[in-house]
């Protein structure tokens, strides 16, 4: 391909601009700013209505019915656990207060956010499930974005959309009191933070570039202030407010930006880049991706450190030293997490006793071991003489058997062709996923993979803008392309369709409900 980034959207490759692997010869530095500048984007209003519209038909779909079911007004399943918990933080102001029941185990944003749905709907389904609804639906919104920006297509990014619409694990884990769509959510804001601040710094290289002083030093210049990724930290502190698995994003995307950096720099043609990039953006980056993440982190504490009932707040002097050269609250904080951090070291499995519907990391890609969460036996509303409801988390199997092959075609166009694209998918995913596999012998669930479906849903639509192919190519290719696209994303929404009363209770005859599981370990 040329070496020159294209000048118009209708020259844009669908799947995004593959970055050369070389820079451009000589010290041309028009050629070397055109090359660092990101693709051109389409007009944004279009860009715009494609994304809400996508996002409006996700949120239908989420919102669905948000009430139904329950098991006789109370929570199904893990709801139990935080839907009590947002209660408690609504009623206190925003902390939880049950010593008595010590199964407090995560940080208090995710039941802060249940506790918003509950104040404006009531205790009840919709009121404990409105929030991970809402944010759902935000997330649908941003992987649209996040889509169209690397690949610099509508298309693209819509086909993202409809995917993630379309995935059983995010529709069902939306749909729930429960803290994984809060987490996603976060992450995937701290993601399109750094997706938008690579392209502010490549911007402000060609800048530098086009005025002759991008190599007056042999590390680059400094960037300047880099709000999108400050803006990307506070969301990592916020996923870490949530669940503290957050906190290897904050490890993986913080290598990333870094990473992307240098990279820049070297396209820039600055004589040392990856030392340029510890020297200049390392310190800046521990900022806002280390010191911003734990302020903000600190931040969903508030109501805790402002109460006087809260589990262990006021312990100085009996559980832990009085004085101290730490502040008294934190040292307070401290010691309430140890415990916290105690419980997680300890929830292992059984020998001889797993949780029926435990599941092993190596499971998760292709969803080997979805979960029950919900069943009813003797309920009305189907065409047989009996029915039975359920709701069973797993992810549509159109697109999450897919995963290793696509796995692996992210690797090969990361190595291989060096497309940032791919890598990016692939840091995201496996900060989702390499870590639980540090201790195996931990209780772990399905549901723990929540956070790996958006990254699933980009690489399926980068690899589907590779079939895809170019606006410039020719007719025949480009129709051939369309119609595989076409047929895929008919099969996913079919997959998503054939699921749909097993992913929202809705009453079926028990041999429908045999029908839809497909493998022995779905049982």
């Amino acid at each position: 391909m040329s070496l020159i980034a294209p000048q118009s959207a209708d020259d844009v490759v669908d799947a995004g601009e593959v970055p050369p692997t070389s820079p451009p010869p000589g010290n041309d530095r028009e050629q070397r700013a055109r090359l660092l500048e990101p693709g051109p984007m389409s007009d944004a209003l279009r860009g715009w209505l494609v994304t809400l519209t996508v996002a409006l038909i996700g949120g239908v779909v989420r919102f669905w019915n948000l009430g139904f079911p329950t098991d006789k007004g109370t929570p199904i399943f893990d709801e139990k656990h935080y839907v009590p918990q947002g209660a408690q933080v609504l009623r206190n102001g925003g902390y939880e207060d049950n010593p008595g029941y010590e199964l407090i185990v995560h940080p208090p944003l995710g039941k802060q956010l249940i506790a918003i749905g509950e104040w404006l709907f009531g205790y009840d389904g919709v009121g404990w499930r409105f929030a991970s609804a809402a944010v759902g639906t935000l997330t649908i919104l941003l992987v649209v974005r996040i889509a169209r920006r690397m690949t610099r297509s509508d298309l693209i990014g819509a086909i993202a959309g409809v995917l993630l619409i379309a995935d059983g694990l995010s529709h069902v884990q939306s749909r729930m009191g429960m803290l994984d769509a809060f987490l996603t959510f976060f992450v995937v804001v701290a993601f399109a933070c750094l997706v938008v601040d690579r392209d502010q710094v490549r911007s402000r290289l060609a800048q530098a570039t086009r005025e002759g002083w991008v190599t007056s030093s042999p590390y680059g210049p400094w960037l300047g202030f880099r709000w999108w990724r400050f803006a990307g930290g506070i969301a990592l502190g916020l996923a870490c407010g949530v669940k503290w698995s957050g906190v290897w994003y904050i490890a993986f995307f913080g290598v990333l930006s870094v990473v992307w950096s240098a990279l820049a720099r070297r396209a820039a043609g600055v004589e040392r880049p990856w030392l340029g990039s510890f020297a200049k953006d390392l310190l800046p980056s521990l900022f806002a991706l280390l010191v911003i993440p734990v302020l903000a982190y600190l931040a969903t504490w508030w109501a805790w450190f402002a109460s006087e009932t809260a589990i262990d707040r006021h312990i100085a002097g009996t559980k832990i030293p009085e004085e101290g050269w730490i502040p008294a609250p934190l040292r307070a904080l401290w010691f309430y997490s140890g415990n916290v951090l105690e419980f997680h070291t300890k929830l292992v499995t059984p020998e001889g006793s797993p949780h029926p519907w435990e599941s092993k990391p190596w499971t998760w890609p292709m969803g080997l071991r979805p979960m029950l969460y919900y069943f009813e036996g003797a309920v009305q509303g189907c065409a047989g003489p009996t029915c039975v409801g359920a709701i069973m988390l797993i992810g549509t199997p159109a697109m999450w058997w897919l995963a290793f092959p696509v796995l692996a075609w992210a690797m090969w166009q990361a190595i291989a062709k060096l497309d940032w694209r791919y890598a990016a998918v692939l840091v995201g995913y496996g900060a989702g996923y390499l870590p639980w596999f540090i201790n195996v012998d931990r209780q772990m669930y399905y549901f723990y993979a929540m956070p790996m479906a958006p990254f699933l849903v980009l690489g399926i639509a980068l690899a589907l803008g590779e079939v895809l192919g170019k606006r410039t190519d020719g007719k025949e290719r480009r129709g051939t392309g369309l119609l595989a696209v076409a047929l895929y994303l008919g099969l996913v929404v079919a997959n998503f369709v054939w699921l749909w009363p097993i992913l929202n209770g809705i009453p079926i005859t028990p041999e429908m409900w045999d029908a839809q599981k497909w493998l022995p370990s779905w049982n």
